[in-house]
């Protein structure tokens, strides 16, 4: 069997992949919420805490899946490009698990999910040269503009976890947003690009867990098969936001697992913000991301 395990550790989750690169399957998984940037806001570095459970998730993982941390590829990204302490937690985590973290930029970062996603169109067999993709990440959010001549990559300077910790309530969150949403629509204009016959595409955990629980799901285990490729539209968005205020504390877990219910609901927000810059009524969702882009890129070098 040829295979290569890829880790995304990303500003809040840290993503495993065992994947078959000869035959494009993949083999086993792992996926852990760790806080990499909690409190980053505040402090521009990444605390103790943080690395303990960065760590801890890497042992854990490890031997569940039975794979060498010194051998696999693993990227980090927005929470590591910002943090004064970067280099100095690289280095414990490799003294203490042997895992070897490259801190990727922006452009590499979209250009590897842009990847998945290409794959992810084809294995679900949606014919689209245009779309339009978002990833939703902790400390930043990278749109992407596909078509079949070129693309175009953006990386905004604010994510859900970095969002959260700026921002103690949704009044404050709200106000800010919309002030994003104008540089978003500067962005856009600047392309000239008439964004109406492109499909939108979304990925990373806020879609997902929307599209687990449109299916009856939940995201801690919804079933990716199922979740990869549907569709979800604002009334879906909004029926999360009304879950999370109106469920008892049993029920939000169930649904949506150990992440704060705050980072849920920006993640929400700022999926929301997408919407109505980029005028649409819905959105296919995917769990394809970078760890699997990492993968595929190794193997189209290995062949």
């Amino acid at each position: 069997m040829s295979k290569v395990t890829t880790i995304d550790l990303g500003s809040n989750s840290f993503r495993v992949l065992v994947y078959d690169y000869k035959k494009h399957t993949i083999i086993n998984e792992y996926h852990e919420i760790v806080g990499t940037a909690d409190g980053l806001i505040d402090t521009n570095h990444i605390s103790n805490s943080a690395v303990e459970r960065i760590q801890n998730a890497i042992h854990k993982s490890s031997e569940q899946l039975k794979y060498n941390p010194k051998e696999c590829i693993a990227v980090t990204t927005a929470a590591m490009r910002i943090a004064k302490n970067s280099d100095s937690v690289i280095r414990d985590i490799i003294n203490n698990t042997g895992l070897k973290l490259n801190i990727i930029d922006a452009e590499e970062e979209a250009k590897l999910t842009l990847l998945a996603i290409k794959y992810a169109l084809k294995r679900e067999n949606i014919l689209s040269d245009n779309f339009i993709l978002l990833d939703i990440g902790g400390g930043s959010v990278e749109l992407i503009i596909h078509n079949n001549k070129s693309f175009y990559t953006k990386s905004f300077d604010f994510g859900i976890v970095t969002l959260e910790q700026l921002h103690k309530n949704n009044k404050d969150l709200l106000i800010d947003l919309e002030n994003r949403k104008k540089s978003i629509k500067s962005y856009l204009g600047l392309l000239d690009i008439d964004l109406n016959n492109y499909k939108f595409i979304a990925t990373a955990g806020t879609p997902t867990t929307i599209a687990s629980i449109k299916k009856g799901q939940n995201s801690l285990t919804y079933n990716k098969d199922e979740v990869n490729g549907s569709v979800v539209n604002l009334f879906d968005l909004d029926n999360c936001i009304d879950l999370l205020n109106n469920s008892n504390d049993t029920k939000k877990q169930e649904l949506f697992g150990t992440n704060k219910k705050e980072f849920i609901e920006v993640g929400i927000f700022i999926y929301k913000a997408f919407f109505d810059v980029l005028n649409k009524s819905e959105s296919i969702v995917f769990d394809d991301g970078l760890r699997e882009g990492v993968a595929i890129n190794y193997a189209i070098a290995k062949t």
